[in-house]
């Protein structure tokens, strides 16, 4: 099963790479989440087109990938440390290395749980809040 799960992420990992919201959130179970450090925990099926909101383009580079022994609760994990370097939609470019750790339901090839580990840090002070509502305009 580790094999299936390696490729299943590796394959999500291409579509972000393709900003592909729709093999994004076909990675993921129906009831998938997604455990975001600016976000909060979402529906996979409502983060990722937040995500493609706030921007223009990924830049993917795999680094590593680990997989976990199934434990007590028969879940297994795989975990991508990456460096993504990301466009944002008004053209500010931001990188850095992160780790997402995918969980997989026993027997199944499709992501139950993602959870979205970096240091925000440095990404707050060059990006503020980048999924801020557009002020409305006023006529």
């Amino acid at each position: 099963m580790s094999d299936i799960a390696l490729n299943t992420v590796r394959s999500y990992l291409r579509h972000l790479h393709a900003s592909d919201t729709a093999g994004l959130i076909a990675s993921f179970e129906d009831d998938g989440l997604v455990h975001s450090p600016f976000l909060g925990t979402m529906a996979a099926r409502d983060f990722f087109p937040k995500l493609a909101s706030a921007s223009s383009q990924s830049v993917i580079t795999l680094i590593d990938l680990f997989a976990s022994v199934q434990l007590a609760d028969d879940t297994l994990r795989v975990a991508a440390y990456f460096r993504y370097d990301w466009t944002l939609s008004d053209g500010r470019l931001v990188d850095f290395t992160c780790v997402d750790v995918f969980s997989f339901r026993p027997g199944s090839a499709r992501i139950a749980q993602m959870h979205i580990v970096y240091d925000t840090h440095p990404l707050r002070e060059q990006v503020g809040d980048k999924y801020a509502p557009s002020p409305a305009i006023s006529a």
